[in-house]
């Protein structure tokens, strides 16, 4: 898989010419219509953006996923991969973070299984098990099972992934992303120690969460 260079993902491409569209008739007609333009122009340009991460380089390192926020730590069984108690870490994207999600460790895409479900804000506790969501499960060169959970939101209603079962990816590689708002889940074996806390701010690629014991 070729990564994508540029300050923009690109599936945010044409929402922007969407807003560019909108901004060239309110030239035209003038008024809401050219001020509706210019802030979705602004917005989707924002939301898209797509920058560079230094990625931490050593062995046993687990970098987060997701920009965001720790929203709960905790022990639960990861039902469609491991189908065992795993390690929980929950990643809580507001609309202003960058919405790019990075391979928390590099392996290989061992399976992806996608769940349709419903819309609820991502940062309730029922929305991991109602949701629409992608699981990815990513196997290490070690041979350690990693599950990472990308969940739609509120307002977040697709869920968008660059990846293909069988590929391998290298740490802290773009592995897709989630349209306005979301969440990602990370299940962990019990093997990594946990080096985040509840309410700490992380970044996608950069941010260590966590290394092998």
């Amino acid at each position: 898989m070729k990564e994508r260079r540029g300050p923009i993902a690109a599936p945010g491409y044409r929402f922007i010419l969407a807003g560019i569209i909108i901004t060239l008739l309110g030239l035209w007609m003038g008024g809401l219509v050219l001020i509706l333009g210019l802030v979705a122009t602004g917005f989707f340009t924002f939301f898209f953006r797509d920058p560079d991460r230094s990625v931490p380089i050593a062995a046993g390192l687990v970098v987060s996923p997701a920009d965001g926020r720790i929203i709960a730590l905790e022990q639960q069984r990861e039902e469609v991969f491991l189908q065992q108690p795993a390690q929980k870490l929950s990643i809580f994207m507001n609309v202003f973070d960058v919405h790019v999600n990075r391979a928390p460790v590099a392996g290989r895409v061992a399976g992806l299984h996608y769940q349709p479900g419903r819309y609820l804000a991502a940062n309730r506790p029922e929305a991991p098990d109602q949701n629409e969501q992608l699981a990815i499960h990513l196997r290490t060169v070690d041979h350690q099972d990693v599950v990472m959970v990308q969940i739609a939101g509120l307002i977040a209603r697709r869920i968008i992934t660059y990846l293909h079962q069988g590929e391998t990816v290298a740490q802290g590689e773009r592995v897709g992303l989630i349209c306005f708002g979301s969440r990602v889940d990370l299940y962990l074996p019990a093997s990594y120690q946990v080096q985040v806390t509840i309410g700490q701010k992380v970044k996608a690629g950069s941010s260590i969460l966590g290394r092998r014991s």
